[in-house]
């Protein structure tokens, strides 16, 4: 593959990406490869690429002799990438209660101190989704295993929908202030003592936490995402 065949792959993979993740498409249609292309301004050939690559990562769904599908979204699918979601970072926490370096630990506090301002009545619910996920992201690469970050940027992106659809639920319900920073600060104080299982329970409760709700959270995206 020629560089310049790679970098249209690249950009076909991060704009599908994006859409899939954000369910541009409705859950269980099927892909159009030819108004795709055209819309992302791409040849076939890298499309085709770029979709058996996010197949391959859960984003989309092939069926042979039918074509590329978006995913459903269902209860059910949703509680598995959740469940994926609580076992990969209460095991990151874990280790990087044990392996984070003092200097790392230092910028991952100053991060949540620099976005405790943007946690407030105001802020667009797709900006506090970005930065709780930049959080978990940087405390999963604390724990020194490459393997278990690149399996959380694969969950996130397959559950970034209906988490947006969770923190707007949950402000307009109880209001916006109860969406703070006060669970990754218990968590990164979990890390700081060096106490794997205080961190790895305070990572489990933070997530579970919003377990019950997925049902809600589910039936809200399909009237977002089919609202006329």
């Amino acid at each position: 593959m020629t560089k310049k065949s790679a970098c249209s792959v690249e950009r076909a993979y991060r704009m599908l990406k994006e859409m899939a993740a954000t369910y541009a498409f409705k859950p269980d249609s099927r892909l159009n490869e030819g108004v795709l292309a055209r819309q992302l301004e791409t040849s076939r050939t890298p499309l085709r690429e770029a979709l058996n690559r996010l197949a391959a990562e859960g984003f989309l769904v092939f069926r042979p002799g039918q074509g590329f599908f978006c995913r459903s979204l269902t209860p059910g699918e949703i509680m598995d990438l959740y469940e994926a979601r609580a076992a990969i970072e209460c095991e990151a926490a874990k280790l990087a209660a044990r392996r984070a370096d003092p200097q790392e630990l230092d910028a991952l506090e100053a991060f949540l101190e620099a976005s405790c301002a943007d946690y407030q009545p105001g802020t667009s619910p797709v900006e506090l989704v970005r930065l709780d996920e930049d959080f978990h992201m940087r405390l999963t690469a604390l724990s020194g295993n490459a393997e278990l970050s690149r399996l959380l940027e694969n969950v996130n992106g397959r559950i970034h929908f209906v988490r947006l659809i969770d923190l707007r639920t949950l402000s307009q319900r109880d209001g916006p202030e109860v969406v703070t920073t006060a669970p990754h600060r218990r968590i990164l104080e979990a890390v700081r003592a060096r106490d794997p299982e205080a961190a790895q329970n305070e990572m489990r409760g933070h997530i579970e936490r919003r377990l019950e709700a997925i049902t809600e959270n589910v039936r809200n995206a399909f009237a977002e995402l089919y609202a006329p």
